[in-house]
Formats: structure tokens, C-alpha cells, sequence
């Protein structure tokens, strides 16, 4: 091996090879530990399909387009946030049932997912190209978009953007550290209001915004989300409260209950300080694109509070 190839594997800490790929690529190789175990990917992926979609913001964030991706299943298109950046983008499924054969057609160098979601298609994704799975979703989205970034050779880059997000987050929150921040998301079956690690709650977190003490979901173990029902629906009551609605369905069932009289009484709304805000954003975004849009909400919405 030449010096200069040499030190190129050192500086990024990999173990170097060669592989072909089923897009039939050849080329350098470093190794990524991720969820899974260790994989060697190439230096350069370009043919990319990723199975979540913090992964599509993670993509679009770093100036890339993945060739395939999964899609939600209550939202089977493109997040809009995200423009015309995945135009040219080919669905192969959805987050929990993915489909191999539009996959495989796509020829990818590099494929990204998710254990949470993914862990029983691991070994047959791995076959069809060098896959890469992060551990969970929601509270470790800085994590998983360092990984993936990492994955894709643009680790520094994305360390970057990821810093100034969060000196972003502290400056606009601390105009509103005196406030209290709701957030509601209605699902097809259930109403839930979302806590502190949560994607929108570590968002929120971050700028140093407090939450209600329902919210902050203390008694869980699991504190991304509790439930709601009507009767309780006060438990989402803030000074400002941010919701959103999870596909067609959900919407449905958003309009009920916001219709209704126990939502009408409570202290936000009768303030005029509840916000229907973009589900694909505040939900499903999880990456530093949709993280800042937040911020973006939060800016707008809470300075006639102060």
C-alpha cells in the first residue's frame, strides 16, 4: 500500500480493504461499528437507500440523495420540509415492511437503517450491500446522525452542523426559558403527548425550554411518550402547546377532539396559543434539518408570549 493511502486509513481510524458491492463497485474500503456488529463500507458511497426518515433529513442535511428509501407507513411521500431534494428517489417500502426486490434493483453501495425498526431484515440487507443500522430512534438522534454521517464520509461535516444547531437552540431558547411547552401528537387509535426523549422533546431540551410536569413523565421508564385520553386531555395543557397529526386518520381524529369542549377549556387554546404544527417536522423529521424548522416554531410562535 502507498504512504499516502496509508495515512488516509490511519487519519479516519479504519481498517482499509478493497469490496464489490452488488452495484458493482470496487474501491476502498474503512470499517463502521454500529448497532450490528462492524461493517466495512466504502470511502465514497454513492448509490445510498436508507430505511428511516431521519436518515432522509440526515441525507438531504449533508447535501446527498439516496437512490431508494423506506417511507413512513401513515405518510407514504417525500417529507415536504425537505423540497425537491428527493425528486428523484425511489420508495422500496415502508419503515416496518421493506421491500428486498426494489432494493436489490437499485444496486445500493451503502444501505442505512435502523435495529429498532429493521433488526429482523439485517442479514439479508447485509447481503445486498454494506449495511449500517443505528440502535434505537427518537432520544439518541445526535447520535445516530454522527454514525450515519459517519457512514457516509462526512463525519466532520455533519459534527459541524450539529454544533450549530445547538448554540442555535440555546440562543432562541433562552428568550422563552420562562415559558412552558406542550406537545401533542394524534395517532390513528390513540392521542399521546410526547416528553422529554422524545425527537421534538430533546429539541425542545436543548433550547432550555421548560415542559409541564405530566410531561416531563417522571413515573416511565420510557420517557419518549405517554398516552391521552379525552378525559385527561389537561395533562397537555401549557403556556403555548404544539400539535400535530400522524396521516389522514389521525387527522380525523384531531379535529374531534379539538372541536370539542375539554380541548376548547384549556389555558393554550383559550389563549390562543396552541399551534397545529407539521407532523413530518416536529415527528418524523429527527434530524438537525427538522430540528431547526422546530427551533423555527418555537421563535414564532412563542415571542407574542414574552
Amino acid at each position: 500500500m502507498r504512504l499516502p493511502a496509508l495515512l488516509l486509513c490511519l487519519s479516519v481510524l479504519a481498517a482499509c480493504g478493497t469490496t464489490t458491492t452488488s452495484s458493482g463497485q470496487e474501491g476502498p474500503t474503512r470499517t463502521v461499528k454500529h448497532a450490528m456488529g462492524e461493517t466495512k463500507v466504502p470511502m465514497t458511497p454513492r448509490r445510498i437507500i436508507v430505511l428511516d426518515t431521519d436518515k432522509l433529513d440526515t441525507m438531504v442535511t449533508l447535501g446527498m440523495t439516496p437512490v431508494g428509501a423506506a417511507q413512513a407507513q401513515e405518510s407514504q411521500s417525500w417529507p415536504a420540509y425537505l423540497g425537491s431534494a428527493l425528486s428523484a428517489t425511489k420508495p422500496v417500502g415502508t419503515l416496518q415492511q421493506l421491500n428486498l426486490e426494489a432494493i436489490m434493483a437499485l444496486k445500493p453501495d451503502l444501505i442505512l437503517g435502523s435495529k429498532f425498526r429493521q433488526a429482523a431484515f439485517y442479514d439479508k440487507l447485509s447481503k445486498i450491500a454494506p449495511t449500517v443500522f443505528t440502535e434505537k430512534v427518537g432520544v439518541t438522534w445526535k447520535q445516530n446522525f454522527l454514525l450515519d454521517a459517519e457512514a457516509l464520509g462526512k463525519k466532520d461535516q455533519a459534527a459541524k452542523l450539529l454544533s450549530d444547531y445547538e448554540a442555535r437552540a440555546k440562543q432562541v431558547g433562552a428568550k422563552y426559558d420562562a415559558l412552558k411547552v406542550g406537545i401533542v401528537r394524534f395517532m390513528p387509535t390513540e392521542i399521546r403527548m410526547y416528553g422529554p426523549e422524545s425527537f421534538s422533546g430533546v429539541v425542545v431540551g436543548d433550547a432550555g425550554i421548560p415542559r409541564p410536569e405530566a410531561q416531563r413523565l417522571a413515573a416511565q421508564q420510557d420517557k419518549r411518550f405517554g398516552k391521552l385520553s379525552q378525559e385527561n386531555i389537561a395533562q397537555a395543557d401549557a403556556d403555548a402547546i404544539f400539535y400535530s397529526a400522524y396521516g389522514e386518520a389521525a387527522a380525523k381524529s384531531q379535529a374531534s377532539v379539538t372541536g370539542g369542549p375539554l380541548w376548547k377549556n384549556l389555558k393554550a387554546v383559550r389563549s390562543g396559543n396552541a399551534h397545529n404544527v407539521d407532523d413530518e417536522i416536529w415527528m418524523l423529521g429527527i434530524g438537525v434539518t427538522a430540528a431547526g424548522k422546530i427551533l423555527d416554531d418555537l421563535d414564532k410562535h412563542l415571542a407574542p408570549l414574552t
